[in-house]
């Protein structure tokens, strides 16, 4: 499993670990002083030993690469902020399953629905739940029948 911190931080981690060897210093105590593992300590010194101080340097993390680009991305986000009527779509809500087909239409790649969250977040996108009011709805009625016929209806406490 990989350490925690930035690559840059695990490099200086590296460095820190040869340059207390190169004084003198035990594995097991520079282990103890970093926090880190005897035997990463150990490995550490035989990759520098065999391969030098570049052999040391950090790397990103490897994983898949994105199915999108960045350019790709800003192109979703622009449709996302348009709506989904003006990409065809009846109402006004953006699902999961209707980003999924907006993706693979637009850029034909599949992304399974279940990782749609995932990817919105990663764009600053939140779920949102639409409030569910009837469109006959009328506001005014409703203030007046609150005020006026409401506390006729309601009981009185007994004394």
């Amino acid at each position: 499993m990989r350490p925690h911190g930035s690559p840059i931080v695990l490099e200086q981690r590296r460095l820190e670990a040869i340059n207390l060897l190169s004084k003198g210093m035990f594995p097991v105590d520079v282990a103890k002083r970093l926090g880190v593992d005897r035997r990463s300590v150990r490995r550490w010194n035989a990759t520098y030993r065999n391969s030098g101080r570049p052999a040391l340097k950090a790397r990103e993390a490897s994983g898949r690469p994105p199915k999108l680009t960045a350019r790709q991305l800003k192109k979703l986000e622009n449709h996302l902020i348009q709506g989904p009527q003006s990409v065809g779509f009846p109402t006004e809500l953006w699902t999961c399953p209707r980003v999924m087909h907006l993706i693979q239409k637009e850029f034909n790649v599949i992304y399974h629905v279940d990782h749609i969250s995932r990817l919105l977040h990663s764009l600053g996108w939140s779920p949102q739940k639409p409030e569910r009011r009837a469109i006959e709805r009328d506001e005014k009625s409703i203030r007046n029948w609150v005020r006026y016929t409401w506390p006729h209806l309601k009981k009185k406490p007994r004394n």
